[in-house]
């Protein structure tokens, strides 16, 4: 099929990239290169370079290439800058998130694969979190993205919409070719090996949590897995795919949970961090962070069950391992 990828040149754009054009379909990439990075497109896919929110060119992107399915991993996503500068938040990922929507609409692209995150749920009641506990996010990010996920469910039953949503938990690793390079870099995994390359120290927050060993517990995903998986949703909403809805009349978006249904604590993945480096890494224990839950689990089993899912890289040595190895091969800078 033809796919737009929307931020197609960020960290888990420009992976998921990698997997569709290996099975053989024709992506272009859509960024505006704020926070993707040019040379992680691969060879032998199009990129073009503007805003899913600007509607003459997502207009002429998706007639030019005939686009029919859509990738939206485009965001802003750093939840203490949507905290400080809610307005920009909700006019990228909702009012940016419309135009996307209506464009399709007017293009007669009726078929959407939607990047949310696990910050829909805020600080739920218990782990593992499936996909029926309540929506209760704590900060504008994950607001914004509850609101475009409600505002695509509205799109399928009026104008037939067939759509995947992931809720995604903490997304790390990397392929051979591409990686995690924000600026500002928020992440654990990227912050401790940054650590480890410039000896430098890094913080963890807080270690007086509920948990074995004080600090806080979290479910990483191998982005690998998380590329397999927009692939197997792509193909879902295919309109002759009864999983994303009838061929004709209203459609409900399937929401789906992915992790790895595994805990692993802050100083666990210090650990074995300093494994897969081969030395100590400094580290400090600073201050809880406002809203950080003390566990954090996904239940994946209704990835499992309605797209033949199943994270492949369970270890977190494989997915500290493949982000180590990308780095040492130079590409931490960008």
């Amino acid at each position: 099929m033809r796919v737009l990828v929307t931020g197609g040149a960020g960290y888990v754009g420009s992976t998921t990239v990698e997997t569709l054009h290996e099975a053989g379909h024709q992506v272009v990439v859509l960024d505006d290169l704020s926070t993707g990075h040019r040379e992680a497109v691969i060879d032998g896919v199009e990129l073009e370079v503007g805003s899913y929110g600007d509607a003459g060119t997502l207009a002429r992107v998706l007639d030019h290439h005939k686009i029919e399915a859509v990738l939206h991993c485009a965001a802003k996503s750093l939840v203490g800058e949507s905290m400080v500068d809610p307005a920009m938040y909700y006019r990228e990922n909702v009012g940016g998130g419309v135009v996307l929507l209506e464009g399709m609409r007017l293009a007669g692209v009726g078929r959407i694969v939607f990047s949310s995150t696990a910050s829909v749920y805020g600080i739920p009641d218990h782990t593992p979190v499936t996909e029926e506990m309540p929506l209760a996010p704590i900060n504008t990010y994950g607001e914004t993205k509850r609101t475009f996920e409600q505002g695509m469910r509205w799109y399928g039953n009026a104008y037939g919409l067939r759509s995947v949503i992931f809720r995604y938990f903490n997304v790390a690793g990397a392929t051979k070719r591409n990686g995690e390079a924000h600026s500002p870099e928020t992440h654990l995994i990227p912050n401790v090996l940054r650590a480890a390359e410039n000896d430098t120290e890094m913080t963890i927050f807080g270690d007086d949590f509920a948990t074995p060993d004080g600090t806080c517990v979290r479910d990483y995903i191998h982005v690998l897995d998380l590329a397999q998986a927009h692939l197997l949703a792509l193909e879902a909403t295919d309109p002759g795919d009864v999983r994303t809805g009838p061929a004709g009349g209203p459609c409900e978006p399937v929401i789906c949970n992915l992790g790895t249904s595994k805990g692993f604590s802050n100083r666990e993945v210090v650990a074995v961090a300093e494994r897969v480096v081969g030395h100590a890494i400094k580290h400090r224990i600073g201050p809880r962070r406002a809203g950080d839950p003390a566990v954090l689990i996904a239940s994946s089993a209704r990835a499992g069950e309605l797209l033949g899912w199943r994270a492949q890289h369970e270890t977190l040595e494989e997915i500290v391992g493949s982000a180590w190895e990308w780095r040492r091969r130079g590409h931490n800078g960008r």
